[in-house]
């Protein structure tokens, strides 16, 4: 299979579009195709809906709008020989076995020799799709299930077949993988393959045991939620997520797809007050309304839940269960109805989980990683089967008069994962122990930390040795919130960096790189009037980012997730930055009523200043950093912050998380040879005059009720920083000016009461305070 360079898409709903969202992305053409509707004024109308919906659907389908223009719509009578380009057709139309079939002798009758085709299907077997097609076209299909939504969920289940070629699944695994940005799991050809078999199963389990032991809808999700290291929406809230509706499909074609001897039928059985839902329009989120809802009457908001027992909405309670004090051997031997509750849902699952072993996946590692990936779990289920014990689990599987499967019988006292020489195992089906080997190209610290220790360290960051000569520096502190240890340590490792390796890299794996400097700290602080201790804060702050930007070695950074505030701070001052794809950057300090000060302001100001594509003067850089800085911008991708040069357009971006730390890597060993540190820069800034203007544009936001008094404050503060002070727009203003002139301006908000006031009011809720 050559390499792919343009990809098509077939059927334009909610996946499809989705899938066509992500393709271009990771900036391949894309051409989507769905039916002529009937009163066909326009033949292209459904591609053409599903774009213009896409480019205004939250959380965005798009990265950037760049990529929406890499989407071509059409329809399938009269652009099926755009199919004869394209080296992937990914068929995504309605579950109807004859629908697909027809669609596929369509496809075979246009697509090129050696283009690989494949369905989105979540239920339908590989072997019934292929019945009556070519030999050829069944030697060039597969199975790619995406979950949704396409861009954000990272599983990939890929189920092939006896006549696929190798090296041509190889490659298309790896455009998957590299390029999409997905984790492919490889599945049987078996219903519902892994995450939707056992997670269907799961939900069953769990609506009907709430309503058999009279478990309401917030008890339930308390307790098959976060102990279990399941999602806070637990399994009411995802269900609400999903659409009753949708899921009241996914049961039925489970029901008839999987054998009556099946564990599933076991737990299924009608729900009359969900069908009761569907039908008058509660369907979930996208609804009426599900098992939560807002309820907007009255002109208030009212979070209500629905009462199992009676069917009707009340408001919602929050549970305090003393089980859930306890571990999860304590959570499922409770003897009261909580406990009953959790281990009649997790025990089926588990067990569910074993007995799927050569059914659905050949091991234990696919199928935990397809519900960490799939359902969002912390952990797969046979992770938490090791937390509790194989044993254990067989031996209450047996008092419950569950059938012990016969993989936790061979496991018996042995864990299911271990730790042999440095690398991971897992038990196999045969008894024996075998490696999981990352794919070529991947490198986890986790990996690292096993094996190795830490070349220095404190409670709340640490340096490690990745090999080649480079470092990685890593956050460890709650949150990854920064703070003066992490400052300090960061210090000690330009130091340590410089006399024993070549370059580093700024990198960890939490869920986000980090959401800033920790304002726990800065509010006690404040409070006991430590007015010193902020102003070392800040000053330390300020000379360990200078440290990276002037260091003797190239320094990189790879964030994920979020990166605000103190965090974005520090990819503005590296060599380069290797960001994934969902990567969310800003300077959000107005919002918390302060002005950035560990030299956000003066990079930005810098960066736009050197912007060759605009306007030339002091004055429009100026006015562009003050617009995104006192409204708090946050990136919505990678791609946007290059827009919005928080990246520079040089940075890279990488579309698989788990492909992040050697890409950095390899991006920091590029920049060792030659390498110099960059020349300090000088800033021509505007003065009193831009600051006047500036400030005038705040009070008439404020007039107009779209600034609070507060937000004068901080930003007639802000623009005396980006102005430059009370200088003569005829003088240089140098780095060290600039930072000067953000510590003077932090320090006096952290006295202000409403600033105060806006730091405790996003400690104690996670919402910005609008005073």
């Amino acid at each position: 299979m050559a390499q792919i360079g343009k990809v098509a898409v077939i059927g334009a709903g909610v996946m499809g579009a989705g899938i066509a969202a992500q393709v271009a992305n990771a900036g391949i053409p894309v051409v989507l195709l769905d039916i002529v509707p009937q009163s066909a004024g326009n033949r292209n109308q459904l591609a053409e809906d599903a774009i213009a919906k896409m480019l205004k659907s939250q959380p965005a389908a798009f990265m950037s709008k760049k990529a929406a223009k890499l989407v071509t719509s059409g329809n399938l009578e009269d652009h099926l020989d755009l199919l004869g380009e394209c080296d992937w057709i990914i068929e995504a139309v309605i579950e109807r076995l004859d629908i697909k079939r027809d669609l596929y002798r369509k496809i075979d009758a246009h697509r090129k020799p050696g283009s690989m085709v494949s369905s989105n299907t979540s239920t339908i077997p590989l072997a019934r799709l292929t019945e009556g097609q070519s030999k050829g076209f069944a030697a060039e299909f597969c199975i790619t299930h995406f979950f949704n939504p396409p861009r954000y969920m990272r599983l990939l289940e890929l189920v092939t077949g006896e006549r696929n070629r190798p090296e041509q699944i190889a490659a298309l695994t790896t455009f998957i993988d590299v390029m999409l940005g997905k984790s492919v799991v490889p599945c049987k050809d078996s219903p519902g393959f892994i995450a939707n078999r056992l997670g269907t199963l799961w939900i069953k389990a769990a609506l009907t045991q709430a309503f058999e032991l009279g478990i309401e809808v917030e008890e339930a999700d308390a307790i098959i939620g976060k102990p279990f290291g399941i999602p806070k929406t637990g399994v009411f809230g995802l269900v609400d997520l999903v659409g009753l509706d949708l899921m009241g499909h996914v049961e039925s074609s489970m029901s008839a797809l999987l054998p009556k001897t099946d564990a599933f039928h076991q737990i299924h059985r009608d729900l009359p007050l969900t069908a009761k839902m569907v039908a008058e329009g509660y369907t979930g989120r996208k609804g009426k309304g599900g098992f939560y809802r807002l309820n907007r009457t009255q002109g208030g908001k009212v979070k209500e839940a629905i009462d199992l027992a009676i069917g009707q909405y009340r408001a919602q309670k929050r549970p305090s269960l003393a089980l859930l004090r306890g571990d999860l051997k304590a959570i499922l031997s409770a003897g009261d109805k909580y406990g009953q509750y959790a281990w009649r849902v997790m025990g089926v699952t588990l067990a569910y989980a074993a007995s799927l072993l050569g059914q659905a996946a050949d091991d234990i590692a696919a199928i935990d990683e397809a519900m960490r990936l799939g359902y969002n779990w912390k952990y797969g289920p046979f992770e938490l089967i090791d937390q509790l014990g194989a044993a254990w689990v067989a031996a209450r599987l047996a008092e419950s008069g569950i059938e012990v499967p016969a993989f936790l019988a061979l496991a018996g006292e042995r864990p299911l994962y271990r730790v042999r020489e440095g690398g991971r195992e897992y038990l196999g089906t045969d008894g024996a122990y075998h490696a999981m080997v990352r794919p070529e190209g991947v490198l986890m610290l986790e990996d690292i930390k096993r094996t190795g220790k830490p070349v220095i360290r404190n409670g709340s960051a640490a340096l490690w040795d990745i090999g080649d000569g480079v470092a990685c520096f890593e956050f460890t502190s709650k949150m990854n919130a920064l703070d003066p240890d992490i400052l300090a340590l960061l210090g000690k490792s330009v130091e340590v960096v410089k006399e024993r390796f070549k370059a580093l890299v700024i990198y960890n794996e939490g869920q986000n790189f980090s959401a800033g400097a920790n304002l726990g700290l800065a509010s006690f602080a404040a409070n006991i009037a430590a007015w010193d201790m902020i102003e070392q804060i800040v000053s330390g702050g300020q000379q360990a980012y200078l440290g990276l930007k002037y260091a003797p070695f190239p320094v990189v950074a790879a964030p994920s997730g979020l990166a605000l505030g103190g965090g974005c701070e520090i990819l503005l001052h590296v060599d380069a930055v290797q960001a994934h794809a969902e990567s969310y950057i800003g300077l959000v300090e107005c919002g918390v009523g302060l002005v950035p000060a560990w030299g956000g302001c003066k990079e930005m100001l810098h960066r736009w200043s050197d912007n060759p594509k605009f306007a030339k003067g002091p004055m429009a850089p100026v006015g562009k950093v003050f617009e995104m800085l006192s409204t708090a911008t946050v990136s919505k991708s990678a791609h946007e912050a290059q827009a919005l040069l928080f990246l520079r357009p040089g940075d890279r971006i990488t579309m698989n998380r788990y492909r992040l730390l050697a890409d950095a890597k390899a991006r920091a060993l590029e920049l060792v040879p030659g390498y110099q540190p960059p020349e300090p820069p000088q800033f021509n800034l505007p003065g009193p005059s831009a600051r006047v203007a500036l400030e005038g544009a705040v009070d008439g936001f404020r007039r107009r009720g779209v600034a609070t008094p507060h937000d004068v404050v901080v930003s007639k503060a802000l623009a005396l920083v980006l102005s430059g002070g009370d200088t003569d727009p005829l003088n240089t203003r140098s780095e060290q000016d600039v930072m000067a002139l953000e510590r003077r301006e932090f320090l006096r908000l952290c006295r202000h009461p409403d600033t105060l006031a806006r730091v405790a009011h996003i400690l104690e809720t996670g919402k910005p305070l609008r005073n």
